[in-house]
């Protein structure tokens, strides 16, 4: 918990930085290279984090419903930043700086509410994905987040002398098949290079990686058609484009963690997946339409439009890469590694993405752009269909138990032993 306020704090003060040494025409590009360079690197410990403590709180068996509920409130958090940030630029055009005044009080509300969250509200072996199976105080078995046959949730407030858990990371890589030292309830986390060679992960891992080098770059594109010598209304829009997609991922996250357990991962993954090939291939048309051109306003609504498909499929795809690196990596003691393999790659997916799609757009313009980028998007897509195998564990087909709140759990304290599991709200 602290590691991960520690990371946003540092990650707030960097952003900061960028915009009180920018100077104009780059010249001091290094620098500002060297901030971004190191402000990624920190940024890259706050989905492991988060998630590792969630699925601690929770366990494997909660992550569903729980991941949907962070990825909702991640994407209604950005977009009420992202309005209110584009209020501010659009009346202090061209002065534009203060906007980023709200990058602390949302690191403000991060430091706030991490603080909320004890220690000992954290199963370290179920944040680590070491066992489906979790104990609590009374070894009372309940459903794993929908009802899982021998699941043991995780007590909220375990004896900080009894839950001797070792925490500290394992440096014990190991080729063969033997697993890392034990805990002191037996179990054995693999060693890294067992959880590399599982293929079904490396595979995952491949179609983050094309997905983003496809994807990231779409709304870029879009938003510089959009806002392209539009002055202050360009900036609006631009922010608009962010605001629809972002509120039609809070939809996809709701849906992913309702449905997800009923029909599959792969089921609402593949319609995250071929969403953005449609998406290209409609602003491919649109795009050709409206020409070199401003376009009407119509035209300029409808492209803005075409964001809701935006809302599908990074929103899906941001709830389901969880889940299904949680699936992945049950019962390995490995979910930060697995989480952290598959968010590198998508991370460096985006960025091979930013600078294909702005060589793309230079060398051939916005509609070429788009047509190429359609069929980019349709290889992850299939390599997902043809080749994942469905990765939802068994117990997620069965009744959930009832959710309740770390501040209803303080107020009854009662443990999950009873049926129910604790939620992050």
């Amino acid at each position: 918990v602290m590691y991960l306020g520690l990371a946003g704090v540092v990650t707030t003060i960097l952003t900061i930085a960028t915009v009180l040494f920018a100077e104009d025409n780059g010249q001091n590009l290094g620098l500002m290279v060297l901030i971004k360079f190191v402000q990624g690197a920190v940024t890259s410990l706050i989905p492991p984090g988060l998630n590792s403590i969630s699925q601690g709180i929770v366990g494997a068996a909660g992550m569903t419903k729980q991941v949907s509920v962070n990825e909702m409130m991640n994407h209604l958090g950005t977009s009420i930043l992202v309005f209110s940030g584009s209020l501010i630029a659009f009346y202090k055009y061209p002065d534009i700086g203060i906007l980023f005044i709200v990058c602390p009080i949302a690191c403000a509300g991060l430091v706030i509410f991490l603080c909320q969250i004890r220690s000992e509200d954290i199963d370290h072996n179920a944040a680590r994905g070491l066992a489906k199976e979790t104990k609590n105080e009374s070894s009372t078995a309940v459903s794993s987040g929908g009802g899982a046959e021998g699941y043991k949730a995780p007590s909220p407030s375990p004896s900080p002398k009894e839950d001797k858990i070792n925490t500290q990371p394992s440096f014990i890589f190991g080729f063969g098949t033997s697993s890392t030292r034990p805990t002191p309830d037996g179990l054995r986390a693999d060693t890294p290079m067992q959880v590399l060679r599982d293929p079904t992960l490396l595979t995952f891992v491949l179609i983050c990686f094309l997905f983003h080098t496809a994807n990231g770059t779409i709304l870029p594109l879009v938003m510089q058609s959009l806002a392209l010598g539009g002055g202050r209304s360009g900036i609006l829009l631009s922010g608009m484009c962010i605001i629809v997609a972002q509120i039609f991922m809070v939809m996809s996250a709701k849906i992913c963690g309702t449905y997800s357990d009923k029909y599959g991962r792969k089921t609402l993954f593949l319609i995250g997946f071929f969403s953005v090939p449609i998406r290209c291939f409609i602003l491919y048309t649109l795009t050709k339409v409206k020409g070199d051109d401003e376009g009407s306003d119509l035209l300029q609504f409808i492209i803005l439009s075409t964001q809701i498909l935006d809302g599908v499929g990074a929103g899906i795809f941001g709830t389901m890469y969880v889940l299904v690196t949680s699936d992945i990596s049950g019962g390995t003691g490995r979910f930060s590694l697995t989480l952290g393999l598959t968010t590198a790659a998508m991370s460096i997916g985006g960025t091979v993405s930013g600078y294909l799609g702005q060589k793309l757009a230079a060398d051939l313009g916005y509609n070429q752009s788009f047509i190429i980028l359609a069929f980019m998007s349709a290889v992850p897509a299939f390599i997902y269909l043809l080749f994942m195998p469905e990765t939802l564990p068994n117990f997620s087909n069965n009744k959930e138990p009832e959710m309740q709140s770390i501040q209803e759990e303080n107020n009854t304290k009662t443990t999950p032993a009873g049926g129910a599991y604790v939620e992050l709200t």
